[in-house]
């Protein structure tokens, strides 16, 4: 009985999504009309990665995303728009308040240029954050143009990286409606999880909203299962109701629970650089294999490369080396298939 008054729930939430859904289908058939509405031109692609609710995995998402792009050799940007500056840290970079951050864009104090760090991947770029960006909230409370101050900061930019990502915070402030105004596209992380439907239908709303006041371009990238457990049944029913009523807006790829994802953090580095061949990172390089393909208009299709050749620094390799030698690795690689091969972009200019 228990049961079937969830199932009863969770269609109803389906119905109430799928609605959500056939409105953003129409938007973008509304705006694939117009060349310059189109989100596949030659600028960079500016993906958020967005979900109110805290714990889904954005973060995760958004580091493991964009140094998969890097690893395929695609001039990727990502950018921390949380106070909590998890991207950053989860990079490598320490706490440091003198350092230019995404606060100092959002409030003008400086350019983008001046706030981009290097990292390990050649092909990355970062825009870190600071826990004063909690502030913005307030202090761009009455400016004028503050939905429009990180699109703007960014714009100088985007010819220069074929991927922008923006790590948004757990909630639905000004921090995120920046995020989303600057965004050619969502992507949405979610749990397979009854509970995790409620603030997908939050999102949707406010996206609609956005596109009519603000960002009338932007689009939904796609639904990405996180924490996925396919030996649950409760995990594979919610994800076979989702793919009947999102179809593709769904992505294919799901991010399964993985020790070296949680991990890698700890050590400042993506999953794909602290281990190449866990299950966590594969995911991941097949999700940005996914992207890419939805848009071949936005990265030019080039000989395959084989990700175990990742464009990983020397010194990176050197110390996985001693890791390996030193400790004895998990179960979870016996049997774990070879890693799947993208095919890179055209290179760029890496003089960001």
């Amino acid at each position: 009985m228990f049961l079937r008054e969830h199932l009863d729930w969770f269609c109803t939430s389906i119905h109430l999504l799928a609605q959500h859904l056939s409105i953003e289908l129409i938007f973008e058939a509304k705006y694939a009309a117009s060349g310059s509405a189109s989100p596949y031109n030659s600028m960079g692609r500016v993906i958020a990665v967005a979900n109110q609710k805290g714990g889904v995995g954005k973060t995760t998402t958004a580091i493991n995303l964009a140094a998969s792009f890097a690893a395929a050799e695609v001039n990727t940007l990502l950018v921390d728009c949380d106070p909590q500056s998890n991207a950053t840290s989860g990079l490598g970079f320490v706490k440091d308040p003198e350092r230019v951050s995404s606060y100092h864009l959002l409030m003008g104090a400086a350019t983008a240029e001046e706030a981009l760090l290097t990292t390990e991947l050649d092909q990355l770029w970062l825009i870190p954050s600071h826990k004063n960006l909690i502030g913005a909230n307030l202090e761009l409370v009455d400016a004028d143009g503050r939905e429009f101050r990180l699109r703007d900061a960014l714009a100088p930019l985007r010819d220069r990286f074929q991927f922008v990502v923006l790590d948004c915070p757990p909630a639905l402030d000004l921090l995120t409606l920046n995020a989303l105004v600057a965004a050619d596209a969502v992507l949405i992380p979610m749990q397979g999880e009854y509970f995790a439907l409620e603030g997908i239908s939050e999102l949707l709303d406010t996206i609609e909203r956005i596109r009519g006041a603000l960002n009338p371009e932007l689009a939904i990238e796609g639904v990405v299962l996180t924490m996925f457990d396919k030996r649950a049944n409760l995990a594979q029913q919610v994800m076979t109701e989702l793919e009947n009523f999102f179809g593709e807006k769904l992505c294919r790829t799901t991010v399964p629970r993985n020790i070296r994802l949680a991990e890698a953090p700890s050590h400042g580095k993506a999953a794909l650089v602290y281990d190449p061949r866990s299950k966590g990172a594969e995911s991941y390089i097949k999700l940005a294999k996914e992207i890419i393909e939805r848009q071949p208009l936005a990265v030019s299709p080039q000989p395959a490369v084989n990700l175990t050749t990742l464009a990983v620094p020397a010194q990176v390799v050197g110390a996985e080396e001693q890791s390996a030698n030193s400790t004895v690795r998990t179960e979870e690689h016996k049997g774990d298939a070879a890693v799947e091969e993208i095919a890179p972009a055209a290179k760029m200019d890496k003089s960001a």
